[in-house]
């Protein structure tokens, strides 16, 4: 794999990660998992994103987001951050940091991964042995996506969309996809590049993803050096 820098693409999923501090848990009680969840629907509203998934568990918190600027991951994070902070500092008379340094995410190669992310935030509930079946735990998308629930916080990606043409039909169509367990390989690959800030996709999605960026930088550069040339001859 290739090893990218931390970079946000406009319109492309990324999946998220956030740990407490020293794995301490985040959330105590059922009012701060819903003060995170508003201020999460907020913040994507205000910086531009679509909240694809999420599972937020005691001590960490998954998210599957696709940002509509290059900076509206990095805004939507802070001010969550900032806002649920607060929120606990007051709630709980604490202070210090809340979470374990900054946040993972791998840009996801939407054709081949992208419900599988959906499966692997929803189902981890279940590898955290809080529950049995996902549908169980109240603090995740699974219910949204696989029983019909009405959730404001979700954008669905348009991968979802097409699994059928009424929002029935499409809860029949994914909960099926949790007749089977997430195959190994597909969550070795999902953790891996997570946890490591990688891409998460083929090797062509890799190769069309690093041309894009070098396009990306050298346009940057260009533009940044017309300015340059204006300010010295005194155009600005």
């Amino acid at each position: 794999m290739t090893r990218l820098p931390r970079i946000v693409l406009p319109g492309q999923p990324q999946l998220i990660l956030q740990r407490g501090h020293r794995a301490q848990a985040i959330f105590r009680s059922e009012c701060d998992y819903r003060f995170y969840l508003d201020s999460l629907h907020s913040a994507a509203l205000r910086y531009g994103g679509d909240v694809h998934a999420y599972a937020l568990l005691a001590d960490h918190v998954h998210l599957l987001i696709t940002p509509h600027a290059e900076d509206s991951l990095a805004r939507i994070l802070q001010q969550v951050g900032r806002s649920f902070a607060r929120y606990l500092n007051s709630a709980y008379q604490r202070s210090g940091g809340l979470w374990d340094g900054r946040y993972k995410a791998a840009i996801i190669d939407s054709e081949r991964y992208l419900l599988a992310c959906y499966r692997y935030v929803e189902l981890d509930p279940v590898r955290s042995h809080c529950v049995v079946y996902p549908g169980d735990y109240p603090w995740s998308s699974y219910r949204a996506h696989a029983l019909g629930e009405s959730d404001p916080l979700i954008s669905d990606h348009p991968l979802y969309q097409v699994l059928g043409p009424t929002r029935g039909a499409r809860s029949e169509a994914y909960s099926a996809l949790f007749h089977s367990q997430l195959d190994e390989s597909s969550m070795h690959a999902i953790q891996t590049a997570t946890l490591s800030d990688w891409v998460l996709g083929s090797d062509l999605f890799k190769a069309e993803l690093l041309a894009a960026l070098e396009r990306r930088s050298a346009a940057m550069q260009e533009v940044q050096a017309r300015r340059r040339v204006r300010e010295l001859v005194g155009e600005e």
